[in-house]
């Protein structure tokens, strides 16, 4: 299964694509889409959608993976961000890529096995699950691809839990 991690925001939007097969978890392309703040609100969040679909339309995922919202103090940020969040869910659901949501908890469980996990930790067990030579730069971009694994896990503990018929 090719999954497609997003780390959703409007300045920067980290993308992770790693294929999940036979239980092993092999990096197929990551990066970031970076937008500026010299550019209206609409144009970044055009450049984050058109950004995307291009993404998605290259690599095929079958499954978008995506950071749920939390709400932060700075109402501001927070609604900036939730509109280009929508973008990206938007670009996901033009190439009707289903779309599963995780909150930072569930993500530092799946990597790590620890939901309270710090950030650097869960960089590195990134790293080392999809034997890479380095972390992933920006963070962001670090953080889609734990997104992917975090997916990657959750439908290996669905199959797991359908052979076995516990649900």
């Amino acid at each position: 299964m090719i999954i497609l991690g997003i780390d959703p925001g409007y300045a920067i939007v980290g993308y992770g694509i790693i294929e999940f097969k036979n239980a092993k978890y092999t990096p197929i392309h990551h990066g970031a889409i970076f937008t500026s703040p010299k550019d209206n609100f609409p144009q970044r969040l055009s450049i984050i959608f058109n950004s995307l679909t291009d993404i998605i339309n290259t690599y095929n995922p079958e499954v978008a993976s995506i950071e749920k919202l939390y709400f932060q103090n700075n109402h501001k940020t927070a609604i900036d961000v939730a509109q280009a969040r929508g973008v990206t869910l938007l670009a996901a659901k033009k190439f009707n890529v289903p779309i599963y949501e995780y909150t930072p908890l569930q993500v530092k469980t799946a990597i790590t096995g620890y939901g309270k996990a710090q950030k650097s930790q869960v960089m590195m067990m990134t790293k080392k699950l999809l034997r890479l030579n380095e972390i992933p730069k920006p963070d962001d971009t670090a953080d889609a691809l734990a997104l992917a694994i975090c997916h990657a896990n959750s439908l290996g503990y669905q199959y797991i839990n359908r052979k076995t018929g516990n649900f």
